[in-house]
C-alpha cells in the first residue's frame, strides 16, 4: 500500500493532464498521476515528472490510498461516457467528504447528473471548467470551478494558487452550484467560436478585398494588439501570419487546409440558446461557418459552378484597414453581448446567483478569450447589477457609435464584392433587430395564425391576452369572429406551435 503523501491527485496524462500536474507540482503541492494506460505513468515519471514530488499510480487502488483525505482528484480524461467509467472506477475507493473534480469540457446537463448521483454517496463533486490549452494548463489557466461551497472552499487554495494571476488577483472563483462552471466554460468557448470567426472574417476582407499581403497583415493585426483590440486571439493571429513553412517558404496559412474542426461546446452553447430563447447569433453563425468549411469537396464543385463578384476594395487601404478594425470590435462586442445575455438567463433560471463582472474578471488571464476590455464588463455590471445587455452600457454604446458606419460600410463592399462575412453580418443584424422597437413578427404572428390558430397579441390590449381572427370567412365574419374572441381571451396556456 503506497503511503499517504499527495495534496492532489491527476487521473489521464494526455497533454492537459500531464502540464495541470506539473503545475500542481511546481506550485508546492506533491501530486499523485494515474492513467488507465499504466505506460504512460512511467514515461512521465522518468521524463517530465523526473525527480520531482509526485507519486506514480500503476492502479486506482493505488493513487487513491496516496491522497491525504479528504482526498482530492482532478479527472483529465475525454468528456461523456469516459469521465463516468473513472469515476465508477474510483468510487469503492472513495469516502465521504471526499473531492472528485472533473476537469473536462464537459456539458454542463452531464455534471448536474453526476452531482446528483455521487451526493448520494456524500462525495463531492467539482465541475471545474479550464481554459488556456496546454500552455494555460501548464502555466496558470483560467479555472471555472462550480458545484458544492464546502468542496470549493478545500479546493479553493490549490486553485487560486495554480491559476493565472492578473494584477496579484488569481483568475478562479467559485461559479456556483451544480454544472455553473461547465456552463460558464461552455459559453465561454460560445464567445470563442465568435471572436475566432470574427478575426479570420477580418483576415479574409483585408487579403482579398483591401489587397494586403500576408507580412501586411502580420504587420496589422500587431497594430491592432496594441491598442483596443489587444487580446491573445489578436496576438496570436499576427504570429501565425508571421510564420513560414520549412519545406515551401511559403506562408504557414496559405498551406493550411481551409477545413475547421470543432469538439461540440460552440454547439452546446446555441443549443442552449434555442433552449431558453436567447438570440446568439454571432456565436451561431461562428459554429455553422465552421460546419461550411468541413464541405470542402462541395465547395471545390461549386466554386467551378457558381459564379459571382470578385473586386478588390476601391477605397484608401489605411482608411479600408481602420473600417475592417471598427466592424472587427462593434461585431466582437456583440458576440461577448449575447454570451453574458445567455449566461444571465440560465442564472435566473436556475438560481446560480453568477456574478457575471466577477466571471469577466478570471477571464483576463490564462483563458484563450483573453482581452483587454474584459475589466470594462466587470465595470458595466458595477455600474448596473441587472443590466440585461452590454451594447445598453455606456461605454459600449459609445463603441457601437463610434464604430456603426465604418461597420456598415465594410458589410457593404465585402456584400458586393462577393466575400463571404457571415458572422460580422450576423452581428450587425443582431444590433439592429436589439434596437428596433418594431420588428415584422407581427406579420408572423399572423401567419401562424392563419395556418394554425396559434393565436396573437394586440398592440391595444395588455400583454398576455391572446386573440384569433377568423381569416378565411368574410368580411363581416372576420369582425364578429375577432370581437367574440376578444372577450374573453384565448388561455397562453393552451397556446402551442
Amino acid at each position: 500500500m503506497s503511503p499517504t503523501i499527495s495534496d492532489i491527485g491527476v487521473i489521464g496524462l494526455a497533454v492537459m493532464g500531464e502540464n495541470l500536474a506539473l503545475n500542481l507540482e511546481r506550485n508546492g503541492f506533491h501530486t499523485s498521476v494515474f492513467n488507465r494506460t499504466v505506460r504512460k505513468v512511467d514515461e512521465f515519471m522518468q521524463g517530465r515528472g523526473k525527480d520531482k514530488r509526485f507519486h506514480g499510480a500503476r492502479s486506482i487502488e493505488d493513487f487513491a490510498a496516496s491522497l491525504k483525505k479528504p482526498r482530492k482528484m482532478i479527472i483529465m480524461v475525454k468528456a461523456g461516457k469516459p469521465v463516468d467509467d473513472t469515476i465508477q472506477q474510483l468510487l469503492p475507493h472513495l469516502e465521504p467528504g471526499d473531492i472528485v473534480i472533473d476537469g473536462g469540457n464537459s456539458l454542463y446537463t452531464d455534471t448536474e447528473r453526476r452531482d446528483k448521483e455521487l451526493a448520494a454517496s456524500k462525495i463531492r463533486f467539482i465541475g471545474c471548467g479550464i481554459s488556456g490549452g496546454e500552455e494555460g494548463a501548464l502555466w496558470g489557466p483560467s479555472l471555472m470551478p462550480g458545484g458544492p461551497k464546502s468542496a470549493y472552499d478545500d479546493l479553493g487554495p490549490i486553485l487560486r494558487k495554480i491559476a493565472a494571476q492578473v494584477d496579484g488577483q488569481p483568475c478562479c472563483t467559485h461559479i456556483g452550484e451544480g454544472g455553473a462552471g461547465h456552463y460558464v466554460k461552455m459559453i465561454h468557448n460560445g464567445i470563442e467560436y465568435g471572436d475566432m470567426q470574427l478575426i479570420c472574417e477580418a483576415y479574409n476582407i483585408l487579403r482579398h478585398g483591401v489587397g494586403l499581403s500576408v507580412e501586411e497583415l502580420a504587420q496589422t493585426f500587431a497594430e491592432w494588439n496594441r491598442g483596443e483590440l489587444d487580446s491573445f486571439l489578436i496576438e496570436i493571429t499576427s504570429k501565425i501570419l508571421g510564420m513560414k513553412d520549412s519545406v515551401t517558404g511559403k506562408p504557414m496559412v496559405d498551406i493550411i487546409l481551409d477545413r475547421a474542426g470543432q469538439k461540440g461546446t460552440g454547439k452546446w452553447t446555441i443549443i442552449s440558446a434555442l433552449d431558453y430563447g436567447i438570440p446568439t447569433s454571432t456565436i451561431s453563425e461562428a459554429v455553422f461557418a465552421r460546419c461550411l468549411s468541413a464541405l470542402k469537396e462541395e465547395r471545390m464543385h461549386a466554386s467551378k459552378m457558381l459564379k459571382g463578384p470578385c473586386t478588390f476594395f476601391k477605397a484608401n487601404k489605411k482608411e479600408m484597414i481602420q473600417a475592417v478594425h471598427d466592424s472587427l470590435f462593434a461585431s466582437k462586442i456583440c458576440s461577448y453581448a449575447q454570451g453574458f445575455a445567455l449566461m444571465k438567463t440560465v442564472s435566473l433560471e436556475k438560481a446560480w446567483n453568477l456574478d457575471l463582472g466577477g466571471i469577466s474578471m478570471i477571464w483576463r488571464g490564462g483563458c484563450i478569450i483573453r482581452a483587454r476590455f474584459l475589466q470594462r464588463i466587470k465595470e458595466a455590471f458595477d455600474r448596473d447589477p441587472h443590466l440585461t445587455n452590454l451594447l445598453l452600457d455606456p461605454f459600449f454604446k459609445e463603441i457601437i457609435e463610434r464604430t456603426q458606419t465604418n461597420w456598415r460600410r465594410i458589410i457593404s463592399e465585402s456584400v458586393l464584392a462577393g466575400i463571404p462575412i457571415p458572422v460580422f453580418s450576423a452581428s450587425l443584424a443582431y444590433f439592429d433587430s436589439y434596437r428596433s422597437e418594431r420588428l415584422p413578427a407581427n406579420l408572423l404572428q399572423a401567419q401562424r395564425d392563419y395556418f394554425g390558430s396559434h393565436t396573437y397579441e394586440r398592440v391595444d390590449q395588455p400583454a398576455g391576452r391572446f386573440f384569433h381572427f377568423d381569416w378565411i370567412g368574410d368580411q363581416k365574419q372576420h369582425e364578429t369572429s375577432f370581437a367574440l374572441q376578444a372577450s374573453p381571451p384565448f388561455d397562453s396556456k393552451l397556446v402551442q406551435g
